[in-house]
């Protein structure tokens, strides 16, 4: 699955992890997450670096819902982790609050019995997608 379709911008780290855009509109966002064993830790739980990329992901992708042409890059995120994560993952993303070039989000994952596992909050700068022809790493952030 090619994640332009759905998020507007092809992430191949998404693509590699496998999460599915269900919901991308008015500040709100959903995706789900069914990790693969090589997502675990050594407690056989889903690792907390996919569980950070998700919730990454899912604020950053209600923090786009408002305007699909403009990027964001994560300035700051702070995650609790509340108990481990298992099964099909939800996550939810919620923008809080938006200035001309930041966003404020937090975001919550559920396990597959509908219990949150985590939470972040996340700040995000809103920046200019580079033209096509501009090289890899032409991020600007001024």
């Amino acid at each position: 699955m090619a994640t332009p379709k759905l998020f507007g911008v092809e992430i191949p780290f998404v693509d590699h992890l496998g999460f599915e855009l269900v919901r991308m509109e008015g500040g709100a966002s959903e995706l789900r997450y069914l990790p693969k064993r090589e997502h675990m830790n050594s407690f056989l739980v889903t690792h907390g670096g996919a569980i950070m990329t998700l919730l990454d992901v899912t604020m950053a992708t209600a923090a786009r819902s408002v305007d699909l042409e403009i990027g964001v890059v994560t300035i700051e995120m702070k995650t609790t982790f509340m108990q481990p994560c298992q099964g099909l993952l939800t996550g939810r993303g919620r923008l809080m609050h938006r200035t001309k070039s930041m966003a404020f989000t937090e975001g919550t994952i559920h396990d597959s019995e509908g219990r949150a596992c985590a939470h972040a909050t996340g700040t995000f700068k809103y920046v200019k997608r580079p033209a096509p022809s501009a090289p890899a790493n032409a991020i600007s952030t001024d």
